[in-house]
């Protein structure tokens, strides 16, 4: 019966002191002036330091700041913008070229296999079977053994 009263004692104490420390970690305690608690601290700003809000200097600088990452943000959209064209007539011309050098060149015999087909390739469904026209060339895709291949077909 007495160690029931200790442990409710020490269990008493120990709910008391997580209830107060975090009410310690609050209060604000003058160093000078009016003795007392308070739990609010004092402003300590200055107006017109370097990086007040109302201070010339901060505006400055946050007028600086803004300006530069506007025109950064801006240079970089119009430098993406160029690559992507850039990129798109570089497609164009290579897929222009593929398919010029593929009407040029004769076609494959029929049966001859390829693992991949040419480039510029444009597929033409037939009733049920997938055919692909490269050119002149026309091309189906078979298994031979367990890899994809192309076998270059008579026209469908």
């Amino acid at each position: 019966m007495i160690g029931t009263g200790i442990m409710m004692n020490r269990t008493l104490k120990g709910a008391m002191l997580a209830t107060a420390a975090p009410l310690l970690l609050l209060a604000d305690l003058p160093s000078g002036g009016m003795p007392g608690m308070r739990l609010v601290r004092e402003a300590a700003a200055v107006v017109g330091a370097p990086l007040t809000p109302v201070s010339a200097a901060g505006v400055a600088r946050r007028t600086t700041h803004r300006v530069v990452a506007v025109e950064a943000t801006a240079a970089s959209s119009a430098a993406a913008a160029s690559a992507a064209q850039q990129q798109t007539a570089v497609a164009q011309q290579q897929a222009t070229a593929a398919q010029q050098q593929a009407a040029a060149a004769p076609p494959p015999a029929i049966g001859t296999v390829v693992t991949a087909l040419p480039a510029g390739c444009v597929s033409e469904p037939n009733g049920d079977v997938q055919y692909f026209r490269c050119g002149n060339a026309y091309y189906r895709a078979a298994f031979q053994g367990n890899n994809l291949v192309y076998a270059v077909v008579a026209k469908p």
